[in-house]
């Protein structure tokens, strides 16, 4: 068996990164992965093949709702759902082989199957052990579930279920109001479905920011999806095709029914370290299943490495890459380096819902000083063009220094405009920068320094 400077287990954002980064490192660099395709969750099951349903959906909504006043007349499309998932799965494609092609021309060994580390400097995959100096765990992680949920991904299902349904429900339920339930559930109620969403807090996406907590989910009810709030789902009842969610709601201890066609299990993720041989190696573990690290993403044992989601901190894919690349440069002798205070959340709706940093109730609860400047997409030209003038761009700013904070953006391509904000942020800039820098007219892109001047002196348009 060849010896390798590194080996890395999942090929998911984190670990492909990471073994081309390592590669380009002059490391000698295999990456395991069960699959039949690289690219792990996000580009089998997660992030690309949803994205592609949103996008078709969202032009489904265009069509129904907007060509005719732009003058685009004639029949609606219909909806071939066949076709939509075919669409689906060559964006899938596309992008898996590419990653293939990447290792190839980084010259990544893929070695194919399941991996366990029987001990330090070793990886067995099937009947072979590999020797590396290194190991990077990037195994990510798998949907959670609830007690008294049984998922069979066929009538109750999870992400991965909910992206290759045979046919479009009449009725949805989607149990948790974070990102994947919202973004999926969208996609369901554009293409005819109702859809209501069951939620135990009392507001929509947890952590983000409540003023837009509020206007999105007044944004979503819009569009036509039901919200039952402050709701504990007790159990779920499946037959072949139909299933009923009993829920308690917890202001007033009432239980209550609901039939749906599907259900769609959006509870959170949790890492997914099975069959790694963690414990008989003495990988520290947290309570909720999380290898622990130190600052250099090393665990417990030498030689031993890992990142992404089965690791502390948020979720996502960029976090993961950011690691990925930060590890690869550690191994290499050089500096790795994640700023965690600037790392971007995007929920891909539409609008978009884009954040970074803090938000006014952190800042609030750790006593900072600080000022707010708020511009609506409604004093923006471009976004009524775009009939996207619903939502807000809100920057917030230390109150003596005015250096930037936080932003919290609900509007058109919001995910695009959070980066001018988290490259000021990384340069530590000020709200003052961002609000004396020119922006191309027009766009929605003033609309972020609209906010930059609300910050001073005021906006312009409002």
């Amino acid at each position: 068996m060849a010896q390798y400077d590194v080996i890395i287990i999942g090929s998911g954002p984190g670990g492909y990164v990471c073994a081309i980064r390592c590669a380009q490192l002059g490391l000698k660099t295999a990456c395991v992965e069960g699959r039949d395709t690289l690219g792990g969750t996000c580009l089998n099951v997660g992030c690309i093949p949803s994205k592609a349903l949103l996008h078709a959906s969202h032009m489904l909504h265009e069509a129904e709702h907007n060509f005719a006043t732009m003058g685009l007349k004639g029949k609606s499309p219909s909806v071939d759902w066949k076709q939509m998932l075919s669409y689906k799965d060559d964006t899938i494609g596309q992008n898996t082989k590419g990653i293939e092609f990447l290792f190839k021309k980084n010259k990544v060994d893929w070695i194919k199957g399941w991996a366990s580390i029987p001990e330090a400097g070793k990886v067995k995959v099937g009947d072979d052990v590999h020797e590396a100096k290194n190991i990077i765990i990037a195994s990510g992680s798998e949907p959670s579930s609830l007690p008294g949920v049984e998922v069979d991904e066929k009538v109750v299902v999870t992400s991965t279920g909910a992206l290759e349904l045979p046919k479009i429900p009449k009725k949805m339920v989607v149990i948790g109001a974070g990102v994947i339930g919202l973004e999926l559930g969208s996609v369901y109620a554009r293409l005819g479905a109702e859809v209501t969403v069951i939620e135990y807090l009392d507001a929509i996406t947890p952590g983000m920011d409540g003023e837009v907590q509020k206007t999105f989910q007044r944004t979503l009810k819009k569009q036509g999806m039901t919200f039952v709030m402050g709701a504990a789902v007790q159990k779920t009842e499946a037959s072949k095709t139909k299933a009923k969610v009993t829920y308690t709601l917890k202001k007033d201890d009432s239980t209550h029914e609901i039939d749906a066609d599907t259900v769609l299990v959006a509870t959170g993720r949790k890492p997914y370290t099975e069959g790694l041989g963690l414990d008989a190696l003495g990988v520290d573990l947290s309570k909720r299943g999380q290898i622990q690290v130190g600052k250099d993403w090393q665990t417990s044992v030498k030689g031993i490495y890992a990142i992404g989601d089965c690791i502390d901190g948020p979720m996502l894919a960029h976090k993961a890459e950011d690691e990925g690349m930060a590890v690869a440069s550690v191994i290499a002798g050089k500096h790795g380096h994640v700023n965690y205070n600037v790392i971007p959340g995007v929920i891909y709706t539409w609008p978009e819902v884009a954040n970074v940093g803090k938000t006014e109730e952190a800042l609030k609860e750790e006593g900072r000083a600080y000022k707010v400047g708020k511009f609506s997409f409604m004093g923006n030209g471009r976004a009524k063009a775009m009939f996207a003038a619903e939502g807000f761009v809100k920057i917030l700013a230390d109150k003596d220094t005015d250096r930037v904070l936080g932003a919290h953006i609900i509007g058109p391509n919001a995910g695009e405009l959070i980066h001018e904000i988290c490259v000021a942020m990384e340069f530590g800039a000020s709200a003052e920068d961002i609000a004396l820098t020119c922006h191309a007219h027009p766009t929605c892109s003033e609309a972020v320094r609209e906010a930059a001047l609300a910050c001073g002196d005021g906006p312009i348009h409002s």
